[in-house]
């Protein structure tokens, strides 16, 4: 694996335009297109050049339904043609099992229910339900309990299945902050993203970026990308599949499935942030609300953008779980103080630390942790069997000899057959806090854990990348280092203008820095995870770190012991066991005779 630290500059070819030009009277407007769903917008600005230029943007690429396919849908979506939409009149299970299989498809959602779910569901009688209408007894209802108990303790209680499609992967990391709601999200370790969309790459145009004077550089950079994306995923599928011969006992489909995920695993690093991906959400009234307010706030156009197309969806379902999300004297309060707040905080933080070079630093850092932690643990594992006050329990386990800790903590952890059987909450006494430097796209994987706290800094090509060994095994290192040097510079290209969406322009093999702190019961659950064989390297590398880390650096031996399902060797091919499973769940049930 390498890892560079300043990307080296390449030259630029020129690439056509792709602003049209219209004659106009009076003086010339350059149009600062909106981001709206139907990819064309307004606001124009005067540029006193005597030519009206009209950037003709799609922001987003509606699907085209046969007659027939539009009226099954709008029975169940929200809506059939915008990128947010609520799932609605079906099965829980059923909106479950959607999501799950959304996450590995490269489908929309709406075609992966007509291709694979409507078959399968009796839906004669839906035929006079139209999703697409809101519920207006319904919200009155909503109106008269609310009034009767209160917001918050009834917006608790509703929730909705939300997705939001074609989302860059910048906004994916907003759209997944809450920790009350649950995410399911497109994979890049399942789907090649070099596949068009419309007739294009799937990356996010941001209205703003393509009409400024960075418009066609930014989309020729991108495509060139996705090209170099393109063949360095072929490239190195061959060159794993010429290197790792195919089991006996393992079907044709079954070793490509793996190989295949390999190369995926290898060649991800090229794509930009600005990739699209598809978002499954099912959250509360309350934990929506929190949401939105919150991308409300955010100084990334596309977020606010999709807060104002999940508002829209989510009010025809929880109309008044959300009334005061947008009412100027609440909602918009809300959200201009945490607007405020992060600018001011912003501003404060660069006064102070601007100037300073960052030092050298390890990519997995424990920086925080209790010396006391395993006295603090046993104590928590007594409480609840005991009468005793907390402080005389941790006087008393400070007393205790060898043997009685150890009989004591195996009690509680007992015989784990299986990395889902964990101990109890008293594991939940202990707290480690890590400073990480990984790659954007590992940094993605483990984001999406919610029980601990997650920040993480601004994503720059100035922590350098990394480069996986199979990349220069498969001959195609002058690709992916290009491809990293071409983001480096747009990055760089579009900072001045564009602080925000400049992270767009950089590929996920580029390091981000994130600090993470959870407690030991997640890091059992976290770490025995994603330290597992079908996980992908670059998580793999921070959890077992992570984990070492826990036992030799903070000295908790017996906490790090209770982890009794990490996996240190890492496999040939990941995914081989995982597809090995699934095939065999796929083939038919034979009775016994």
């Amino acid at each position: 694996m390498g890892v560079r630290t300043t990307p080296r500059r390449v030259r630029r070819r020129p690439t056509p335009s792709t602003c049209a030009v219209v004659a106009g009277d009076g003086g010339a407007r350059r149009v600062r297109v909106a981001p709206l769903v139907d990819g064309f917008g307004g606001d124009p600005v005067v540029d006193g050049a005597g030519v009206v230029r009209w950037h003709v943007v799609t922001v987003y690429v509606p699907e085209e339904f046969a007659p027939d396919e539009a009226d099954v849908l709008r029975r169940y979506f929200t809506n059939l043609d915008a990128p947010v939409f609520a799932l609605v009149n079906l099965p829980e299970v059923v909106k479950g099992a959607l999501f799950a299989r959304y996450s590995r498809s490269a489908k929309s959602l709406r075609r992966l229910f007509l291709d694979e779910f409507v078959g399968e569901l009796d839906i004669e009688g839906d035929q006079t339900i139209d999703a697409t209408v809101g519920l207006d007894r319904a919200e009155a209802l909503y109106e008269r309990i609310f009034v009767e108990y209160g917001d918050d303790s009834v917006a608790q209680l509703g929730g909705v299945h939300l997705a939001c499609e074609q989302a860059s992967n910048l906004l994916t990391k907003v759209l997944e902050w809450g920790r009350l709601m649950s995410y399911l999200e497109q994979s890049t370790r399942y789907i090649a993203y070099d596949a068009r969309l419309g007739g294009r790459y799937r990356f996010h145009r941001d209205p703003d970026v393509l009409a400024s004077r960075h418009g066609t550089r930014y989309v020729g950079d991108m495509d060139r990308m996705f090209d170099a994306y393109s063949a360095a995923v072929e490239g190195v599928t061959e060159h794993v599949r010429a290197t790792i011969v195919r089991h006996a006992d393992d079907s044709e489909f079954v070793y490509r499935q793996a190989t295949r995920a390999k190369a995926l695993d290898a060649t991800r690093g090229i794509l930009p942030a600005a990739s699209l991906s598809n978002v499954g959400i099912y959250g509360t009234g309350q934990g929506f609300e929190a949401l939105l307010l919150r991308m409300r706030a955010h100084p990334l156009p596309e977020a606010r953008t999709y807060a104002d197309l999940m508002l829209t969806e989510l009010r025809k379902v929880i109309p008044s779980f959300l009334r005061r999300v947008d009412l100027p004297e609440r909602g918009g309060r809300w959200s201009d103080y945490l607007a405020s707040t992060r600018d001011e905080t912003g501003a404060v933080v660069e006064q102070l630390f601007g100037g300073m070079p960052v030092e050298p630093a390890p990519s997995v850092t424990l920086v925080d942790w209790d010396p006391d932690a395993e006295d603090k643990l046993l104590a928590a594992i007594c409480y609840a069997h005991s009468s005793l006050p907390e402080s005389q329990l941790l006087e008393r386990v400070r007393h205790l000899g060898a043997d009685e800790r150890v009989s004591l903590l195996r009690a509680y952890v007992g015989e784990r057959e299986n990395r889902r059987h964990k101990p109890g909450r008293a594991f939940e006494r202990v707290d480690y806090r890590f400073d990480v430097l990984s790659d954007y796209g590992a940094f993605r994987d483990l984001q999406r854990h919610r029980l601990l706290t997650i920040e993480w800094q601004r994503l720059t090509p100035n922590h350098g990348y990394v480069r996986p060994d199979l990349v220069d095994e498969a001959g195609l290192r002058g690709v992916f280092d290009e491809a990293m040097q071409r983001s480096a510079e747009l990055h760089d290209q579009l900072l001045g203008d564009f602080p925000h969406q400049a992270s767009y322009a950089v590929a996920m093999a580029y390091r981000l820095r994130y600090v993470m702190q959870f407690n030991a019961r997640e890091a059992i659950h976290l770490l025995e995870l994603r330290s597992s064989p079908q996980g992908h390297p670059a998580y793999r590398r921070v959890a077992l770190e992570m984990h070492a880390q826990i036992a030799e650096r903070a000295g908790h031996r017996a906490i790090a012991a209770a982890m009794s399902h990490m996996t240190v060797d890492a496999p040939e091919l990941e995914r081989l066991e995982s597809e090995r499973r699934a095939e065999a769940r796929r083939q038919p049930t034979r009775d016994a005779t």
